[in-house]
Order: structure tokens, then sequence, then C-alpha cells
């Protein structure tokens, strides 16, 4: 952008927005994807892009092609065509790599988000009759608390032993990363393994995947995050970081539609090691000795070796469609530079419009949040699911999740400040 002016200096008023929209690099990708329309023909405002993306324009081009693929050559499309099916996935292997921070050898496109969290817990989670517990968030998606649990009790260990909750102090809604900190270094010795988000689903607190590794692994832990929220939304570096293990989904922020194959990253120290503890499948075998169907499995020495079966195309081909817009706007550390300037500027709105009639429980640190701004109502006598089914009855699409809050999402793709300041606007006309 060129002529920035400094969060200070915000203006609530929509010719300010729509000025900060002309500045905006990236302002003319909101014609790269579908935005749903109102009864009335307009475009939604659609701020749910942290639970299901927008279709970008691509998908539909891209699933077609697979399709006619599909009609025109039938078995021979898995080879001797353009992206041929074989070995679709690996087109998606080092885009997705580039939005992890991670190497091309270390990740893989495969399965769904819980499937891949407990085939990494097969990997990763060796308990021994010291060493056992699984440390997690007390808040944490449901999917993750039902796997973890089922795979304590697998290996035959109490929950109510084995399961560690770290949850936020009295009266606060956000972790401490100290409280964090503490808890691994006093039940460090009994720890198998730590699975945290990236992003919490709730307050959209991003924690600090680098420190809780480092805490994690002083004390000989596996250290392994769900990414659900956080791939697609900010800047993660997970070979850097010495993660062990991650997974993701690619319906929200990666914008691949509902139920698409999810992500996996493995670090290479642990990707390379063939004797490594898995549940095996075909596709996870030696790619050059696959066909020879000997039935003795010899991993591939990558992120591909934890494959069991072959993906799904279609999906794939969603995935790949999506990729491309990401890699044509610059990639994550440009789009996130928009998200900050534009989450920055939704927070100044919240703040400048309506006061204390709600509060963000999101922090307020750049650092520590991506897009997306989780509320609450603060007016005695007003409920916030009913404020959360006025915004949707005025046009505006967001988020609303037990027991109190309304999640909104500015999502740089496809978001634009002017999008931001309407939300603002229809928000304190349902309050008001």
């Amino acid at each position: 952008m060129t002529e920035q002016v400094q969060n200070n200096q915000f203006q609530p008023n929509l010719a300010f927005a729509q000025t900060l929209d002309q500045q905006d690099p990236l302002a003319s990708f909101k014609d790269a994807f579908h935005i749903p329309k109102q009864a009335n023909g307009e475009n939604e405002l659609y701020f749910v892009g942290n639970s299901l993306g927008l279709q970008p324009t691509l998908t539909a081009e891209y699933v077609n092609e697979e399709l006619k693929k599909w009609q025109t050559l039938g078995v021979k499309g898995h080879f001797d065509c353009e992206f041929p099916w074989m070995p679709y996935h690996e087109f998606l292997t080092e885009q997705s790599a580039d939005l992890v921070g991670a190497k091309p050898n270390e990740v893989v496109c495969m399965n769904s988000l819980t499937a891949n969290l407990h085939f990494m817990m097969v990997s990763f989670y060796q308990p021994t009759k010291t060493r056992y517990k699984i440390l997690i968030e007390d808040h944490a998606f449901p999917s993750d608390h039902y796997a973890v649990t089922s795979q304590i009790k697998h290996h035959g260990f109490d929950p109510n032993e084995a399961l560690l909750l770290i949850a936020p102090r009295d009266g606060e809604e956000l972790i401490n990363h100290d409280d964090i900190k503490e808890l691994i270094e006093r039940e460090g010795d009994s720890i198998a393994l730590i699975l945290l988000p990236g992003v919490q689903y709730y307050t959209g607190q991003v924690l600090d995947m680098q420190r809780i590794t480092q805490w994690g692994h002083a004390k000989g832990i596996k250290v392994g995050f769900d990414l659900a929220h956080a791939a697609g939304n900010i800047t993660m570096q997970l070979h850097d970081w010495q993660v062990d293990f991650a997974c993701w989904c690619s319906y929200k922020y990666m914008n691949s539609g509902p139920g698409s194959v999810a992500g996996c990253f493995v670090h290479e120290r642990h990707s390379s090691n063939t004797n490594l503890n898995r549940f095996a499948g075909w596709w996870g075998h030696d790619k050059q000795t696959r066909f020879k169907m000997e039935n003795t499995f010899n991993p591939i020495p990558t992120a591909e070796g934890w494959q069991l079966s072959n993906p799904p195309i279609l999906s794939l081909a969603a995935i790949r469609a999506s990729l491309a817009v990401f890699k044509n706007a610059g990639g994550m550390s440009v789009l996130c530079e928009k998200s900050t300037r534009l989450t920055n500027y939704f927070e100044y709105l919240l703040q400048h419009e309506l006061g204390d009639l709600v509060r963000i429980i999101t922090p307020s640190d750049p650092a520590q949040r991506g897009c997306q701004l989780s509320l609450t109502v603060n007016i005695a006598g007003k409920q916030g699911k009913e404020v959360f089914k006025s915004l949707e009855e005025a046009g505006v699409t967001t988020d609303w999740r037990e027991p109190n809050v309304i999640r909104a999402a500015p999502v740089p793709l496809y978001n634009s400040f002017t999008d931001v300041y309407h939300f603002v606007r229809v928000l304190k006309s349902c309050l008001i």
C-alpha cells in the first residue's frame, strides 16, 4: 500500500474505508471468489471464512478438468495426461509446505483432520508406565478431546489420570503462556505428548508454537499442533521451530470446500525414519515397488509414508485451485500484512463505534491473533445469540459458538475494508 495510515490515524467513516480499499494491492482478489447473495440479490457480508472459506472461481474449472478426464480417459487418467492422478497429490506439496513453513518432504495432503491426528498419535504417542500423559487445552475443539481421550483409553490408561488440561486463569479468557511453561516443567517427566492448537478456535488466540515446542523438547516430550484455524491464516515456520508434527483442515482459510482433504506435517527427522511406528497403507509404500504388490510394507521416507489409500482427486483439484489463488496473491507474508491491517481496522471501528457494548476477547496484540475477532455482547438483557441472528437477518454471516461468542473473521483474500465498515455499522444497529 502507498501512503499508509498508522492505526492511530484510522477514521470511522465510509470514505476512509473506501480509500483503504483503493490503496490495497489485493483488493481485486475479492473477484476471484464467489460471494453468496442475500435474498435481495446483494452480496452477503461474509465474515465466516474461519468456518468455511468461500469458493474460488477457479475451483469449478479445476474440478471439471478432472471430471472430463475421467469421462474421456477412464483409468488412463492416472498416467498419460496433464496432472495425472497417480502423482496428483504431489502437485500440492510445494505450495502446502510454503503455507506452513515446511520442506516439501515434510508435508502431505491426505485424509481428514481428526483422522490425521489419530495417525500422528499412533506414531508420536508411545506411552510408558511413567510417561503416559497428554497435555491439551481445557477448551480444545471437541474432536481433539475425543481423539486424545480415545487414544489414552486405547493404550490402557485412565483419561482422568493421563489427560492434562491447561486452562485460562480464573476470570480470564486467554491461555497464559507462563502457565503452559510451568505445567510442562512440573509434569514434564510424565508427559508423552503435547497437542495444542496453533490458533484457539473460540478466542482466536495464537499460541507461541516455537516456545511451546522448545519447552516440550527440553523435557523429552513430543509436540504436535492442530492448525485448523492457523493454516492459511497466520505465517508459520514449522520446520525451523522443530515441531514434531501438525495437522490441519483445508476448508476454512484454505477455501477448498466442505470436508475437503486435510494436510499433515511431519518433521524430516521423523519422516525419514522408516522404522517409526505407524498404521500402514498401500499409498504410503515405496513408489518404485508399489505395483509389485508385495506384502512387506516399505514406507516412503517422507511425510507421504503416512498415506493409506489413493486420495480423492476431485477434492485435491479444489485444493489445487485454492493454492493457485494463494500463490497469485503473493503467499502468506503478503496476505498476513493485509490481514493485520484489516483486523486492526476492524478492532478500531468496534471500539470507536460500540465502546463497551461489545467486548473483544481475542488478544489486541496483532502478533497474538490472526484475522478472527471473538466478540461477546456486553449489554444487560441483550443475548449474544439474538444479536447473531439479527446480523444474519441483515445479511451479515458470522459464526456463533457456545456459550456466548460471535466469531467474525475478515479474510484478506476476499474481505475488504469497506466490508469491515459495513459490518460494524450493521452490528451497531443490532445493538442500539
